[in-house]
C-alpha cells in the first residue's frame, strides 16, 4: 500500500483533493418542522385558535402582548408540554456511482422532548400592564442508527431555540389596546452525518477527468487505487456544534369589537442568528494513514483536513405574523387563528471554517412560506369546569425535491381536546392533548455533498400533551 502511494502521486492528490473537497457539514435544520406552538396548556386544547385574542392567560406574553390588557393583577402560570415525534424512512439509497448503499432504514429516528414556559404578568397602572415570559418557540431532535443507509445525509440533528420575552401593553381607549416585546434569544445547532471517503474521492476523481486534470485512460487505475486504499464503507462521521445570542421584537394589537367580539394582530420579527462554533470529525485508520502519507501531506498547507477546527455560519429563525378573533359567550367560547410564517428567506447554509483546508460550504433550501389555520372552542360545563376542542392545518415549506431527513416535515393536521379546572378563584389547572396526523414526507433524490442519495418517503406521527397551572393575585 505504502508502495503504491508514492508510486501515484496524481491518484494520490486527487485523492487527497476529494477528501478535502467533500468535507460539507451535516445538512441544516429544515424551517417550519421545527416551529414550536406549543407554550400553552389552555390554548393547545383549543389547537391555537384564538391564541392571540382569547386573553385568558399569560401566553399572550409571547403570542400577543397587547392581549395581557385583558388580564387582571397579578398572572404567574407554568406550563410544560410533552411532544412525542415519530419519523420512520423507507427507501433506497445509492452513492455518486450508482451502487447501493448498505445499512438499514435508521429505525425511529423521533423522540420525546418536554418543552416549558413561563410567564408573569402585572398590571401596573390603569392602563399599562408588563410581562415577562421564557419560553422554547424552536426546537427539533432526530436520531437515526448510525450504520443506516442514510448516514450520509444525516444521523443526529438537535437544534434548539430559547426566548427570553419581555412585553409590555397600553390600553388606547377602553376598546383597543398595543402591546411591544423585546426578544433575546439563545440558539443551539448539534447536527452529525456520516462522511463517505470512498465516494468522495471517486467523485473528484470524475471531476478532475471531465476538467481535462486527468487523462481519461488513467482513471480506471486511479479507480481501482481509491478503491484499494479506501474502499466503498470506509466511513467517518463529521460533528458540528454552535451556538449564537441574538434579539428581536414583535408588535401586537387587539381590538373589542363588540362587548363580546374581539380581534387580534400580531408581528413578531425574524431574529438572524452568527453561529459559532466546532467541527470535530472521527477518520478511520485507512484514511488516517493516508492523510498522514508524506506525499499527502505536502499538499496542505498548515492545518490537515478532518481536524479540530473552529467554524460559523449564519441562520435565521423567521417572521411570524398573526390574525386572531375569539368571541366570548356566556356558556362558550370560540376562536380563530390564521398565522403566516416567512420561511422564504431560508435559501442557503453556508459554512465557514477557520481550517484553509476545508473550505466554506453552502446548500441551497429554498423553503417556501407557511401557513396555520385553526378552529377551536371552549363550554363552560360547571363555574370550576371548562372542557376544549379544535382543528387546525399547518403546512409544510418542505418538499420533495429538497426535503432532508434531518427533518422529514410534511403538511400537518391536528386535532385537539383540553379541559380546564378552576381549584380556586386564584388558582387553575389546565390540560391539553393534540394529534398531529402528518403527510407521507416524500424525498426524491435528496444528495449528501458527497452525492450519495436518498430516494423514499418518512411516515410521521405526533402526539401532544401539555399540562399547565395559573395562578392569579
Amino acid at each position: 500500500m505504502q508502495i503504491k502511494l508514492h508510486t501515484r502521486p496524481l491518484a494520490v492528490a486527487a485523492l487527497s483533493l476529494a477528501i478535502a473537497g467533500a468535507l460539507v457539514a451535516p445538512q441544516a435544520a429544515h424551517a417550519s418542522a421545527f416551529q414550536l406552538k406549543e407554550n400553552s396548556a389552555k390554548a393547545l386544547g383549543r389547537a391555537f385558535a384564538g391564541s392571540a385574542a382569547a386573553g385568558d392567560d399569560a401566553s399572550v406574553i409571547v403570542n400577543n402582548p397587547a392581549a395581557m390588557s385583558l388580564l387582571e393583577g397579578n398572572t404567574f402560570q407554568a406550563d410544560v408540554t410533552g411532544i412525542n415525534f415519530s419519523t420512520k424512512f423507507h427507501g433506497t439509497s445509492t452513492d455518486a456511482q450508482g451502487r447501493p448503499i448498505s445499512g438499514g432504514n435508521g429505525g425511529d429516528a423521533g423522540t420525546t422532548i418536554p418543552v416549558p414556559a413561563l410567564y408573569f404578568a402585572s398590571k401596573v397602572g390603569d392602563r399599562v400592564h408588563i410581562g415577562l415570559g421564557l419560553t422554547a418557540p424552536f426546537g427539533f431532535k432526530t436520531d437515526y442508527d448510525s450504520d443506516w443507509k442514510g448516514r450520509y445525509n444525516a444521523i443526529k440533528s438537535d437544534f434548539k431555540s430559547y426566548d427570553a420575552t419581555l412585553s409590555a401593553s397600553f390600553d388606547v381607549t377602553d376598546d383597543f389596546a398595543i402591546g411591544a416585546s423585546f426578544i433575546a434569544q439563545k440558539t443551539t445547532a448539534e447536527l452529525t452525518s456520516a462522511i463517505n471517503y470512498n465516494s468522495a474521492a471517486l467523485g473528484v476523481l470524475q471531476q478532475g477527468v471531465a476538467a481535462g486534470a486527468i487523462p481519461a485512460v488513467a482513471a480506471p487505475t486511479y479507480a481501482r487505487l481509491i478503491n484499494t486504499v479506501v474502499p466503498a464503507g470506509t466511513d467517518g462521521v463529521a460533528k458540528i456544534k454552535g451556538d449564537d445570542w441574538a434579539y428581536g421584537w414583535q408588535l401586537g394589537g387587539i381590538w373589542k369589537l363588540t362587548a363580546q367580539d374581539r380581534f387580534a394582530l400580531n408581528y413578531r420579527s425574524a431574529i438572524k442568528h452568527h453561529l459559532e462554533g466546532t467541527g470535530n470529525f472521527t477518520v478511520p485508520a485507512n484514511a488516517a494513514a493516508l492523510l498522514s502519507n508524506p506525499a499527502i501531506a505536502s499538499l496542505f498547507q498548515g492545518q490537515a483536513p478532518f481536524t479540530h477546527t473552529d467554524g460559523n455560519a449564519g441562520f435565521e429563525t423567521p417572521a411570524v405574523a398573526t390574525a386572531s378573533f375569539w368571541h366570548q359567550d356566556e356558556k362558550f367560547g370560540l376562536g380563530m387563528d390564521l398565522s403566516w410564517t416567512k420561511w422564504d428567506s431560508f435559501k442557503n447554509l453556508t459554512v465557514t471554517y477557520a481550517n484553509p483546508n476545508q473550505p466554506p460550504t453552502s446548500e441551497a433550501y429554498n423553503w417556501r412560506n407557511t401557513w396555520f389555520a385553526s378552529v377551536g372552542g371552549e363550554y363552560y360545563l360547571s363555574d370550576k369546569l371548562t372542557l376544549r376542542g379544535g382543528v387546525a392545518i399547518d403546512t409544510t415549506p418542505t418538499y420533495a425535491d429538497t426535503r432532508s431527513p434531518r427533518v422529514p416535515d410534511s403538511t400537518r393536521k391536528w386535532l385537539a381536546f383540553g379541559m380546564g379546572y378552576k381549584v380556586s378563584e386564584k388558582f387553575e389547572i389546565n390540560a391539553g392533548y393534540a394529534h398531529i396526523f402528518v403527510n407521507k414526507a416524500h424525498m426524491n433524490g435528496v444528495a449528501s455533498a458527497t452525492g450519495d442519495t436518498l430516494v423514499g418517503e418518512n411516515d410521521d406521527k405526533g402526539n401532544l400533551l401539555s399540562l399547565s397551572a395559573k395562578y392569579q393575585f
